[in-house]
């Protein structure tokens, strides 16, 4: 009877407070909409200076394959010392140099170089650059090939397949990490903001003097904010499934008990958060740099784990959104790998059962 009560006294004031929904439903849609929209490792319409000294036919179906190029918006300059004068101003990010004796050189062994000059200061722009002006001269090879005819070819037919996610976008790959993030943040929200709330308004410690256990508080506290946890939840996937048109390949039953799982760990890092911080900013403060923060940096969602120092690599396992985003990419873009579902399920229902025991052993129904 006194989980009753208590459940219906949190229900009602969620109903009448609308700011626990609005961390439930509209935070989440929002950065979703905006990381979304906004974080993508995809190269698009990238500016690029085309210099050809002797310009010719041969030359001119190459530089039409650039144009065609949904990757590159391709200027042409007379002399490769304007284009480099263009580059060191960051007005164009790469540069191809047809010298003068390509078309010449171009049935030669070894056969005609392209000059390409690409801007280093971001690596990784770089390097994606250079990828895909080899996939541009790659296929103009392949196609000249078919049209002239010519009895040389490759000595290596590569045949190219791009399991899980075919498209090769960063959006169908980033999108359920971003669902994670967010989740992280909103879950612990939800429950430390809330109770450092009635803490200000004086309602925790009404609540405090009741017959009520520590144990009755703390589930009357989890449920209804498990609940809207839950919505939000689906509410982010529905969004990443209809809006960004991120194939989903697993099952519902399994994203729901993963979500269920990483929640609980959320919600109880919220309830610890509040427990330490009985002040609406201090709380949503604590609960940025102790859960956001980590999670964006070290739950592979953006930087490739194995890629980390050891050190770095072991301190990752005590991030729940770690073990989340593995099973949100694999339920997104490969289905049902149990292989990959269980373990991580483990370690979430592991970390789950850890905050909630610690958050019930500090708290306690005193007010130091």
């Amino acid at each position: 009877m006194r989980v009753r009560g208590l459940l219906r006294k949190e229900t009602l004031q969620i109903i009448r407070d609308p700011s626990s929904l609005a961390i439930a439903f509209l935070l989440p849609a929002f950065l979703l909409l905006i990381f979304g929209y906004g974080v993508t490792l995809d190269a698009r319409h990238v500016p690029v200076a085309v210099v050809v000294e002797r310009p010719d036919a041969t030359t001119a179906s190459f530089t039409a394959e650039l144009d065609h190029s949904p990757f590159f918006t391709a200027s042409r300059f007379a002399t490769i010392g304007a284009a480099q004068a263009a580059l060191a101003s960051h007005a164009v990010t790469g540069i191809v140099w047809l010298r003068a004796d390509f078309t010449r050189r171009l049935h030669s062994a070894p056969p005609a170089p392209i000059g390409v000059i690409v801007n280093g200061v971001d690596a990784n722009d770089a390097r994606i650059v250079e990828g895909y002006l080899q996939q541009v001269w790659a296929v103009w090879i392949a196609a000249r090939l078919r049209t002239t005819g010519a009895a040389a070819a490759p000595p290596i037919d590569v045949r190219q397949r791009v399991l899980f996610n075919p498209a090769v976008s960063s959006r169908d790959y980033l999108i359920p990490g971003l669902i994670a993030m967010i989740m992280t943040l909103t879950g612990a929200l939800l429950t430390a903001l809330v109770i450092a709330r009635e803490w200000e308004r004086g309602t925790q410690e009404a609540l405090m003097v009741t017959r009520a256990t520590v144990r009755e508080i703390l589930l009357a506290k989890l449920l209804p904010y498990f609940v809207l946890g839950m919505g939000g939840m689906g509410a982010s996937v529905l969004i990443a499934v209809t809006l960004f048109r991120v194939p989903f390949e697993g099952s519902f039953a399994a994203l729901t008990g993963a979500s269920a799982l990483f929640l609980l760990a959320a919600l109880g890092m919220g309830l610890l958060i509040s427990a330490v911080a009985r002040n609406q900013f201090v709380a949503g403060q604590i609960a940025i740099i102790a859960t956001f923060l980590p999670a964006f940096i070290l739950s592979g969602f953006v930087f490739d784990i194995g890629s980390m120092p050891l050190a770095v690599r072991l301190i990752t396992h005590l991030i729940a959104a770690r073990y989340f985003v593995s099973i949100l990419q694999t339920l997104f873009l490969a289905g049902d790998v149990w292989s990959v579902l269980l373990p991580n399920a483990l370690a979430l229902a592991l970390m789950a059962a850890v905050f909630l025991g610690v958050a019930q052993r500090k708290a306690r129904k005193r007010l130091d």
